[in-house]
């Protein structure tokens, strides 16, 4: 599990299945050890597969954050996951179970804006430092409309009173015009493969869209 941790670096297309079975590397089963098997001979099949990074691409910044709610049966956690992209290239991503039980699904999706949304900053802040403008708000697509709404609207309603500082944050870095929260349809959601299992066609789909290839 070290080792594939290791390649996830260079393979997001392992980064969800690394994460669900890196939970159980100090009680694992029979069971795990299959699963274990099947990422195995998923990887000598792929061996060639590999991040394709355009010469002609933008240096702009766009991101995609997903979450799952309570997706997690044993403490009912969610699970936030992002991607971040500079023009059409890969440069970020990550899979992480959320800290606290969200009590909605809007809860946890504001959870996942908030992880990429501190990410989206440190890339910035990265890229400023290189001579490179980032004058222009960075999009972060997000098929939730009640967390896009709470991070645009300053009322404080009862609903949203215990993710108040989730909120203010986001809130704070849009009125900055660091990020520009847009609605993307759940279907074209690139960061739902980091979320959960996909099937066949939806696995290489996103992939395709993540310019994760295999070489001419």
């Amino acid at each position: 599990m070290g080792s594939l941790v290791y390649l996830g670096v260079t393979r997001p297309d392992i980064s969800h299945v690394v994460h669900i079975l890196s939970q159980f590397i100090s009680a694992p089963t029979q069971l795990h050890y299959t699963h274990l098997l099947r990422v195995l001979r998923y990887l000598r099949g792929t061996i060639s597969r590999r991040l394709f990074f355009p010469r002609s691409s933008s240096l702009q910044l766009q991101a995609y954050c997903d979450a799952t709610w309570a997706s997690d049966s044993s403490d009912c956690r969610s699970l936030s996951a992002f991607c971040v992209f500079l023009g059409g290239s890969l440069i970020s991503w990550k899979t992480k179970k959320q800290t606290a039980v969200s009590r909605s699904s809007a809860e946890a999706e504001l959870c996942a804006m908030v992880l990429v949304t501190a990410e989206v900053t440190w890339l910035r802040w990265l890229l400023e430092n290189f001579g490179v403008s980032v004058s222009m708000p960075t999009s972060l697509f997000s098929d939730s409309t009640g967390a896009i709404s709470m991070t645009l609207d300053p009322v404080k309603h009862e609903l949203s009173k215990h993710v108040s500082v989730d909120a203010f944050y986001t809130r704070a870095q849009v009125q900055d015009g660091i990020v520009s929260p847009q609605y993307v349809p759940s279907e074209i959601q690139l960061a739902d493969l980091f979320t959960k299992a996909q099937t066949g066609a939806r696995h290489c789909f996103y992939l395709f869209k993540l310019s994760v290839l295999d070489p001419p």
